[in-house]
């Protein structure tokens, strides 16, 4: 029994050699990376001690960003981005809030999500209900907009929405009368968290002499991140 209890007592003082090991190689390898060696291309990469990261990348009109966890893999490093994981409250645009270029097509019903004055919203599930109790359904694009083409004898009167990966629960929301005859309606976020979408959800660097070399098909660009 006590030799039973003495290897059990030994497992944790075992691993802890390497787990201090990996806790210092982390520690070695935090810090603020910037890629080199693509023309045109400007991206940064903060590796914090703690395990979080945050990256960034500019193309000429793309940018692009993610944050979430790193953890090491060997001789690489893993970022895995994270979104926001708690429904946004919707609600409608105010009428001073809207900014509408065109009415749309006929046939046409138009929802555009996003965050007031600031961006649309990609992602989200609106489910279109006629008065009839007819529904369409479809997920906002980069631009925000979701559209479904409904028959010229249906009326518009309310909308379900909810973020598309999550499958949460329907928020409803009742339109005013003059959104259901143009048969265009915003609706708004209020949390600036939800306009952006990560560029990846996982990707790999791999550990170099000189920094962290890009060989994942995720970033397609190659490059090298060296710590300034």
């Amino acid at each position: 029994m006590l030799r039973t209890w003495s290897r059990v007592l030994l497992l944790p003082l075992i691993c802890l050699p390497a787990l201090a090991a990996e806790t210092d190689d982390m520690a070695a390898l935090a810090g603020h990376y910037y890629l080199q060696g693509v023309m045109e291309v400007g991206s940064e990469l903060l590796l914090n001690k703690d395990g979080r990261f945050q990256w960034a990348l500019s193309y000429g009109a793309l940018d692009q960003s993610a944050q979430g966890r790193w953890q090491l893999k060997g001789d690489r490093i893993e970022l895995q981005a994270t979104a926001p994981s708690t429904p946004p409250q919707f609600r409608l645009f105010k009428e001073d809030e809207l900014r509408l270029k065109k009415a749309p097509e006929a046939g046409s019903w138009v929802a555009i999500v996003g965050v007031p004055r600031r961006g649309p919203i990609a992602g989200v599930e609106v489910r279109f209900e006629s008065k009839n109790g007819k529904t369409l359904t479809a997920i906002s694009g980069q631009n925000g907009d979701a559209i479904v083409h409904m028959p010229a004898n249906e009326q518009w009167v309310r909308a379900g929405l909810r973020v598309a990966r999550l499958q949460g629960e329907w928020q409803w929301l009742v339109l005013p009368a003059e959104r259901s005859r143009a048969r265009i309606a915003a609706f708004a976020v209020d949390d600036e968290t939800w306009l952006v979408t990560p560029a990846f959800d996982r990707l790999q660097l791999k550990r170099s002499k000189n920094g962290l070399q890009v060989d994942d098909p995720a970033l397609v660009l190659g490059g090298e991140y060296v710590k300034h």
